[in-house]
């Protein structure tokens, strides 16, 4: 339990740290990097040796963040961010397809509308997406028996899909972005407060599980998988508790994955398979996740 800081005898960090921003700076011993305190001097905590306590902070700022904001049970939607809305996919096939009125015979055009179809296929993942993610954030609205709260990476695609639903749906939801080389920037429903920004992956995926009652995957790439395998191992090998991993799309994961494959191969045993289930539809899903949280 935090304190009040009205009750406390000594002055705070927040105190002492205003009181020696105001000091100034009048002899070399004040001026010195070395007389900042430690917990206020960047310089400090951003050196190669205390990567340690920037990996507590990373852990212990979202901990304390969600459980201020009471969210203890999570419906963690994974899946790719290159997924379009069904609005940009129409839009982008409209207008390949006017491109392509007056250059039929266009071969680079001919590629791009073909890849227009695809993202106007996928957007229907888009769209599941987000009517699961309102339909979790309703119930959890109306008061469920275990309140659940959508969490995903933040970014664009279907991470976008899955807070525009609970945005919709006149709840919260959690975001967990992450500072990446090409600049992802959180989508615009997440909860404000429930948007939190990592250095580390590792720290980001564990915020992910910690509370996660069930993981939905919609096709992905390299991240979706890496979070999809993670998930399972920690599952397989007893480091967290079995919930629920649902794959939307059998067709496309059934054509990325070879899973017999694993198990003819003695690489995975043949039980392991019942740790994925394909679903094909959002009453689906919500009935295996709601017999999770309810059973």
């Amino acid at each position: 339990m935090t304190t009040d800081p009205k009750d406390r005898n000594f002055p705070s960090a927040a105190d002492d740290a205003k009181t020696a921003r105001l000091m100034p700076a009048v002899t070399p011993q004040v001026a010195s990097p070395a007389y900042r305190l430690a917990f206020d001097d960047e310089d400090f905590l951003l050196r190669e040796d205390m990567r340690p306590v920037r990996l507590l902070l990373e852990l212990s700022k979202p901990e304390l963040t969600l459980a201020e904001h009471q969210v203890r049970n999570t419906v963690v939607i994974f899946g790719s961010a290159r997924t379009l809305s069904p609005e940009q996919a129409r839009t982008a096939v409209q207008v390949i397809e006017q491109q392509c009125a007056g250059a039929a015979d266009d071969p680079a055009l001919r590629t791009a509308l073909a890849q227009a179809q695809r993202y106007l296929r996928q957007a229907e993942n888009y769209a599941t997406a987000q009517a699961l993610a309102k339909r979790i954030t309703e119930e959890n609205v109306r008061g469920g028996v275990v309140p659940l709260h959508v969490m995903t990476g933040g970014g664009p695609g279907i991470m976008e899909a899955a807070n525009r639903g609970a945005h919709e749906a006149g709840g919260q939801s959690v975001g967990l972005n992450i500072v990446l080389p090409r600049e992802q920037e959180p989508n615009v429903y997440i909860t404000p407060e429930l948007c939190f920004r990592f250095h580390y992956f590792a720290m980001r995926k564990m915020h992910f599980l910690m509370r996660a009652r069930a993981l939905v995957a919609f096709p992905g790439g390299f991240g979706t998988l890496d979070e999809l395998f993670e998930t399972l191992t920690l599952i397989q090998t007893g480091k967290i508790k079995p919930l629920p991993l649902l794959l939307f799309d059998r067709r496309y994961w059934q054509t990325l994955i070879n899973w017999d494959l694993l198990v003819e191969e003695g690489m995975i045993s043949p039980q392991d398979l019942a740790l994925l289930t394909y679903v094909d539809s959002v009453d689906e899903a919500w009935s295996l996740i709601r017999a999770q949280v309810t059973g």
